[in-house]
């Protein structure tokens, strides 16, 4: 189920090669081996008249792979392979000393060219370069090797589309099985939501406290949709350390930490951009192409914020340094006077003050992206995008991609778990309206 779900949600998921980390056991046991069998092939291919015993088993091999890229129709290439690479008649002329390998070699490498994918052309022009059998030999493999993750790839870009119209219902009725074996399976789930409307609940009663003397006012009623979108934002803001993720959204559980991770980072950017025009003031304002190059020097800096060794304090000083030497040499560029020395240390010192969470320029960026991305959500359906709010414009792309990515996880996964969704929100909703009543009957 993890494989397909995968296949589905990430449109440029692609097999990888497996190669052993560098310096592993594996990685040594591996060379070990490899280069014990080339050099016995080495040394039988040297031997006066030479002994074939193994090239013979590699083309063997290569014949296997060559044949299992041919689709049913290739029954000419098929017959080709065949007519070729007969290990029989290859046997009989070992035997006999007439066995041409060079020849053999070349129609294998010419016949890969026929079927490799456009993308190899220049390691099948490579492989006509050399010479020497064995290092040949190596090469081939290697290049096989490339051809299937080729073909693998290419397998899966043809079945996405058929399987995206069965995933939903596949992956619903392997949880359904799993959840029917698993004492209290959606636990967590049942506490995801319930938070996201009690918080909705206390933020409603907040805001609609009335003054000293007037009747209390009773919570707000929330529909399934509100509570449901509200909880898919929390998200973006979880402790992946501390508190278990929801269960129906543990496969993407690092899709969405890497998504909370780019926002931290997108939010500092914006933050440290907004507080830079609003100290340089309109001699900068529209300039083509200066934010952008800020905010390439702002992410290059703050890369890798979220390693525990990565100091945010020294990283922010830094950045005022950099925005106050980039933006003298814009000012001058242009013919304006350089920002003075106050001035300066204010870019520099409300800069550095971004570090804090609770600094009012990130606080305003950090809610007014939360705002864009829950009218990103609620308008998935409809055609039009909600418009990018003042302030997040340097990051509009960024944050779109993060979006449209957002989005495409909620719904899907709105999808799958919809029946198991709607029973807890029905639930948590007719319990959250029961009390209102209650609390209303006890102020009448």
């Amino acid at each position: 189920m993890a494989l397909a779900h995968e296949i589905v949600m990430s449109r440029g998921f692609q097999l990888k090669p497996s190669d052993p980390a560098e310096g592993s056991l594996e990685k040594r046991v591996q060379s070990i081996v490899h280069k014990a069998f080339w050099d016995c092939l080495e040394v039988q291919l040297g031997e006066d008249p030479p002994t074939y015993d193994h090239a013979i088993k590699l083309l063997g091999e290569i014949k296997e792979t060559l044949l299992s890229f041919l689709l049913p129709g290739h029954s000419r290439l098929r017959n080709q392979i065949n007519e070729v690479v007969d290990l029989d008649l290859i046997k009989q002329e070992a035997e006999n000393g007439a066995l041409d390998i060079n020849k053999v070699v070349e129609f294998i490498i010419s016949m890969m060219g026929t079927l490799c994918a456009p993308a190899r052309d220049e390691e099948i022009r490579k492989l006509r370069d050399i010479t020497a059998i064995v290092p040949l030999f190596k090469a081939i493999f290697s290049v096989l090797d490339l051809m299937r993750i080729d073909m693998a790839n290419f397998a899966v870009s043809s079945i996405r589309p058929h399987l995206m119209q069965q995933s939903v219902e596949y992956e619903r009725t392997k949880f359904q099985e799993f959840i029917e074996k698993q004492h209290n399976a959606l636990d967590f789930t049942q506490r995801w939501l319930e938070e996201s409307a009690n918080s909705l609940v206390n933020s409603g009663a907040d805001a609609t406290l009335a003054p000293a003397g007037a009747a209390a006012s009773v919570g707000p009623a929330f529909c399934p949709l509100t509570v449901h979108n509200h909880a898919y934002m929390s998200l973006l803001r979880w402790n992946h350390r501390h508190t278990p993720f929801p269960e129906t959204l543990l496969m993407d559980q690092s899709r969405f930490e890497e998504m909370q991770m780019a926002l931290e980072q997108l939010t500092i950017v914006a933050a440290v951009l907004l507080i830079t025009y609003n100290v340089t003031g309109a001699a900068l304002s529209g300039l083509p192409g200066f934010a952008d190059k800020l905010k390439g020097i702002v992410n290059v800096l703050l890369a890798g914020m979220h390693i525990p060794s990565f100091n945010m304090n020294e990283t922010l000083a830094t950045i005022g340094e950099k925005l106050c030497v980039e933006v003298n040499s814009c000012l001058s560029q242009h013919g304006f006077t350089q920002l003075s020395a106050d001035k300066a240390a204010v870019l520099k010192g409300q800069t550095q003050a971004v570090v804090k969470p609770d600094n009012s320029v990130r606080k305003l960026i950090d809610s007014r992206i939360q705002t864009f991305l829950m009218s990103y959500l609620d308008s998935s359906h409809h055609k039009s995008s909600p418009v990018v709010p003042g302030g997040l414009v340097p990051i509009q792309k960024e944050l779109e991609e993060i979006a449209v990515k957002f989005s495409r996880l909620v719904n899907y996964n709105k999808m799958v778990f919809a029946p198991h969704y709607e029973k807890i929100l029905k639930e948590i909703l007719s319990k959250d309206e029961s009390h209102s009543m209650g609390k209303s009957a006890g102020q009448g």
